[in-house]
């Protein structure tokens, strides 16, 4: 205990043993340390030093370790390892200077190939500079030269005749009158437009007596006229409705007369004016037989040789739809070609032609020569003896079961009321119309009846006299839709008509469907067409149509939109430059003032395609002068013809004479942004795309805090005022490119597959080519509609969700197809492709054209289809 005290206070008592003990500690760590530097430090020195004199060693006792062979050492396990350790990264060292060595001899290559594309783009932009320079001289220069040799001509001046005007020099002889000598041609400049002033018959005294129904549908179809200007002192032309009057006799020729020459602007003579007197009734008496119209042209559906002037005054259909449209569910089929009854006639003749001449002492006066023979009797003969032949079903029935319509002298009388009349033409291949007997009677509201009925029914009128003057004669050609025969050839009526083959009865049955549906059916195509003769006449150019306004939606663009590259895989299509520019439009083609006086091959009647059967627009019918040609203002051109080509072979060349050309997609869209933002994006760095119109169909306005994708080409949303499919065919102004991709919202298309159906619409620009494709018959045990969407190899038309199409039938589809297939599709939602099928087929007699993708083809198609072409004509 007193040890263990001292040695804890520090006492000196054992000092010395603690000191000792200290310092052999650090002896011992000392030692220690030297020790283990000398085996870490020196033992592997060794060890290198004995490995590397094993290695260099040849002979033996060499070294210090006395004559040993490497081999010898490399059989310890661990040593041998190393060595092929060594041996593996020796040789990956080789190889991989080896490569670098290449690489660089590889770099040093390039780097001299793209100092030499340096310099040779250096040069192209030179060459390319000096190139623009040429072509910006050689414009200048043509410039020069086209300035020099045409010079600049601006529109004439406006001639507009004083108030007190005097008119022109009378002819001798009020009879002989015809354009040049009794119209005014000062007052209708090419460039004027063609104004017509239409009078207002409540005004006068004459107008009192007028058919209500007949001037009710004249004033609404005046009103609606793109022509009609309430302006009389600029107007070229000034129409007045005389007729029809509801009571026969309540005005005499000589009141009419003076009241016609009271009106404010008859000047004297009334040149540049036309009466209009509408039948609606054919009983309809000559009105204007025994009053002076003096310059006035003549519009009626009765007229005396005496009385008619060819080539001024004009020869119309009777107003039968006064007020309504025609029922077009009432309109039999065109087929089958063959009817009932090879021809029918019905009707009583109340005065012969003897007895005529007999009473009618005014008319024997205007005779020269002896009266001529009557043929009826002959035609009564025989006609009666071949429907007793029976060699073919015949119907002909000279005396009425009830009383015979009133009529004029030796005209054969209508018999029943119109829907009999009608139900029998329908029954009826053949109608025969025979004229009146006296020749001097060349057109009566009668025979005008009988032939609006035949073509409206679809049966092929058979007129028998030579003389008679048909509706519009001398702008359209009656041969293609009806036979004259003259009477003394009634005996080969019946070899005429058994020669006819099918295929003809049917091209004159579809061309008379035409002209009924197109100048003869309702009150506005009358007034339509009378202004459209006179005009073509005077050779004044049509009126464009008009486009549909854009109400665009402002929207915000948000950042460039990515590209899959499976959609935007173009192929090795290659359809022309692509275009790096700003949007590239259709060029406009607008009727030209040369076309109006030269006289046009009737390729539009002759050729395949959609002249033969082109309808007109709701402002002005298409005359045969003009119908080959699609119309005017933006997106028309000639489909058949143009600078550079013709016929077949311009529509045949890729693009025909269009070697620029892009096209304007039209999307339809119902509240769908989501899917919308995706298909957009989808058609991002699409070639040859102008636009896209987004057709926004719901009254929801888009969301506000929308990003619409930027895809390279403007993206202009529009605003409809209803929710209608038919809205994706409107003619929006908006739309610069002949070409149209109608797509769904959903629609799902690669870019090569848009690229090869834009190819195969430039070869088939008046047909449709698209993508999903149906198939439509008659399902005769049934008597029924077939409709199958299943994908095979019978294909009928093309449905417009993904499909191009021309803008052309744009404008027919919006403003000349009946409104009754507009209103079923927004009845049912639906079939509007079907109606754009149908409509498309009818005017160019021609099926669409399918993309056949192959995702979509069976294996029998694949093997029908050629393998050089991926379309499949329907």
């Amino acid at each position: 205990m007193t040890g263990y005290t001292m040695l804890r206070n520090g006492g000196v008592g054992n000092g010395g043993q603690t000191c000792v003990l200290r310092w052999s500690n650090r002896i011992r760590l000392t030692w220690l340390s030297f020790t283990l530097f000398i085996i870490l430090v020196f033992f592997p020195l060794i060890a290198h030093y004995y490995l590397t004199t094993l290695d260099e060693a040849d002979e033996a006792g060499k070294r210090i370790f006395g004559p040993r062979a490497g081999n010898e050492l490399c059989e310890v396990k661990h040593v041998l390892d190393l060595c092929r350790i060594r041996e593996s990264v020796s040789e990956e060292l080789l190889q991989l200077e080896a490569k670098r060595q290449e690489l660089n001899s590889e770099i040093a290559k390039l780097n001299l190939k793209i100092e030499a594309c340096k310099k040779s783009i250096e040069n192209a932009k030179q060459d390319l500079l000096q190139l623009k320079n040429v072509i910006s001289q050689t414009e200048h220069s043509y410039k020069e030269l086209m300035a020099q040799n045409q010079p600049k001509l601006s529109l004439p001046i406006r001639l507009l005749p004083e108030k007190d005007d005097i008119g022109l020099p009378p002819p001798k002889v009020l009879r002989s009158c015809r354009l040049h000598n009794c119209f005014d041609y000062s007052r209708c400049p090419l460039t004027s437009g063609f104004p017509v002033y239409v009078y207002d018959s409540d005004q006068f005294a004459f107008g009192s007596h007028l058919d209500p129904l007949v001037k009710q549908a004249f004033q609404a179809t005046a009103r609606a006229n793109v022509y009609v200007t309430e302006n009389a002192d600029i107007a070229c032309l000034y129409v007045i409705l005389v007729g029809e009057m509801q009571e026969l006799g309540v005005l005499r020729p000589a009141d009419l007369e003076k009241q016609l020459y009271s009106l404010p602007h008859w000047r004297t003579d009334g040149h540049n004016h036309v009466i209009i007197n509408l039948s609606r009734k054919s009983d309809t008496q000559n009105l204007l037989y025994n009053v002076s119209t003096g310059r006035a042209m003549v519009a009626q559906s009765t007229f005396y040789a005496a009385q008619y002037r060819p080539g001024f005054d004009l020869v119309v259909s009777p107003l039968v739809h006064a007020m309504s449209e025609p029922n077009f569910m009432e309109i039999p089929p065109q087929v089958p070609v063959k009817r009932k009854y090879l021809f029918t006639f019905q009707g009583e003749k109340i005065e012969s032609l003897r007895s005529s001449l007999q009473e009618a002492r005014s008319f024997e006066e205007e005779m020269e020569g002896d009266p001529p023979a009557d043929y009826d009797d002959r035609i009564i003969a025989t006609l009666k003896a071949v429907q007793d032949s029976k060699l073919d079903q015949v119907l002909v029935e000279f005396t009425c079961k009830n009383q015979p319509k009133p009529s004029l002298p030796t005209e054969w009388a209508l018999c029943g009321e119109r829907e009999d009349r009608l139900e029998l033409l329908k029954l009826s291949t053949f109608a025969l119309i025979i004229t009146p007997g006296d020749p001097r009677l060349v057109i009566s509201s009668g025979c005008a009846t009988r032939l609006f009925e035949a073509l409206e029914v679809g049966a092929v009128p058979v007129v028998l006299g030579e003389h008679v003057q048909l509706p519009y004669q001398d702008v359209l050609q009656w041969s293609e839709a009806a036979l004259v025969v003259p009477k003394p050839r009634v005996t080969e009526v019946h070899f005429l008509l058994r020669s006819l083959s099918d295929s003809d009865l049917l091209a004159m049955r579809r061309q008379g469907r035409f002209l009924w549906e197109t100048y003869f059916s309702t009150a506005d195509s009358i007034f339509s067409t009378v202004l459209a003769v006179i005009r073509t006449r005077i050779q004044i150019p049509a009126a464009p149509i008009r486009e549909e306004a854009a109400a665009e939606i402002p929207h915000r663009s948000g950042k460039a939109a990515g590209t899959d590259p499976n959609m935007a895989d173009n192929g090795d299509l290659d359809l022309g430059p692509v275009e790096t520019e700003p949007p590239y439009a259709s060029p406009k083609y607008l009727r030209n003032f040369t076309l109006t006086v030269t006289d046009f091959y009737r390729s539009w009647n002759s050729a395949p395609g959609p002249f033969h059967l082109f309808p007109h627009t709701p402002f002005d019918p298409v005359l045969p002068s003009e119908a080959k040609f699609l119309g005017s203002g933006t997106g028309f051109r000639p489909i058949g013809g143009g600078a550079g080509g013709s016929g077949k072979e311009f529509q045949a060349s890729l693009g025909g004479n269009v070697p620029r050309e892009q096209f304007t997609v039209v999307m339809l869209t119902y509240e769908r942004e989501e899917v919308l933002m995706n298909s957009l994006e989808r058609l991002n760095g699409l070639p040859y795309l102008n636009k896209v119109v987004v057709v926004w169909n719901s009254p929801k306005l888009p969301s506000e805090d929308l990003l619409w994708p930027d895809i390279g080409v403007p993206i202009m949303v529009v605003r409809t005022e209803k929710n209608s499919l038919n809205n994706r065919f409107l003619p929006w102004n908006e739309i610069e490119t002949e070409a149209i991709l109608s797509i769904d919202d959903d629609a799902h298309l690669r870019h090569d597959e848009i690229m090869f159906g834009f190819r195969v619409w430039r070869e088939a620009r008046d047909r449709i080519v698209g993508f999903p494709g149906r198939y439509h018959a008659w399902d005769i045990p049934h008597q029924s509609w077939l409709y199958n969407s299943n994908y095979s190899c019978e294909l009928s038309m093309v449905l417009t969700g993904a499909a191009f199409f021309h803008k052309y039938y744009a404008y027919l589809y919006s403003y000349v197809m009946p409104q009754a297939i507009r209103d079923m599709v927004d009845e049912y939602i639906n079939c509007e492709d079907i109606a754009m099928n149908f409509l498309v087929s009818h005017i160019t007699r021609k099926p669409p054209i399918k993309h056949l993708r192959s995702a979509q083809a069976s294996p029998d198609c694949q093997t029908r289809v050629p393998a050089v072409s991926m379309a499949h004509t329907v």
